[in-house]
């Protein structure tokens, strides 16, 4: 009996495996059609009886503002160009953080945010960060960081229904994600620690201030050339 259950386990981990790998390649070269987010906040808003109409419009990497690009890792993760998915320095920052109460930090890369949104349900259990940590090595694995980036300014959330660059451009600016300023990107990734209640374009005096410190360091990082090295920055892990 145990022998059984042992063969079946290890045969629904193989299919599994198999076909996240599979998934993983094929959203390399085509745009996913959705989120597992996406299906999330339309199942909540059966749940609660409250219409949502989801935003999202895709646009290849050329089509979006090379601000917004920067602007993000500025704000949301330094070191993407360099990690291979985690940032282990953050990590245990956030932890000690963590250990002292109050307000819970996290520390999830850029990657590991694709790898929730698209493939994943919202949540801390073990399980869920489990499978992220599984998606997010295949990522970095089988996508280029400027795909990663592309799909995950294609799929984040930027207010109640509204997912991506274009549809938050539009949204917020009543503009084009190509068209965006670079104190419009600010904004814009201001809010994303909290999308669903801070406004891009209604936004607070701490948005306003975390905006203007987002412009900072996107000078400090070199503005949009930035991206130019961006598929060149890593090195392999076992040479660190």
């Amino acid at each position: 009996m145990l022998r059984t259950i042992f063969r079946r386990l290890t045969k629904a981990l193989l299919w599994f495996a198999g076909g996240s790998v599979v998934l993983v390649l094929l959203f390399r070269f085509v745009p996913p059609p959705g989120t597992a987010l996406m299906v999330e906040r339309k199942v909540e808003s059966w749940v609660d009886g409250e219409p949502i109409d989801l935003q999202r419009t895709w646009k290849p990497w050329d089509e979006i503002s090379d601000d917004l690009k920067v602007a993000v890792m500025a704000g949301e993760d330094q070191k993407f160009p360099e990690h291979w998915g985690f940032d282990f320095s953050a990590i245990q920052a956030a932890l000690a953080h963590n250990e002292l109460g109050g307000s819970i930090r996290g520390a999830s890369t850029l990657s590991q945010q694709v790898s929730k949104n698209l493939f994943l349900w919202s949540g801390r259990s073990y399980l869920r960060k489990g499978l992220e940590a599984w998606f997010t090595a295949l990522i970095e694995v089988f996508w280029p960081k400027q795909r990663i980036l592309e799909v995950y300014l294609n799929s984040v959330e930027w207010d109640d229904g509204v997912f991506g660059a274009e549809a938050a451009a539009r949204h917020h600016f009543g503009v084009s994600a190509k068209s965006l300023t670079r104190q419009q990107a600010s904004y814009l990734a201001a809010v994303l620690p909290n999308p669903r209640v801070w406004s891009a374009s209604h936004p607070t005096a701490y948005v306003s201030r975390r905006a203007g410190w987002i412009r900072q360091q996107m000078s400090q990082l070199g503005g949009t050339s930035y991206l130019l090295g961006l598929d060149d920055s890593r090195r392999a892990p076992w040479s660190e």
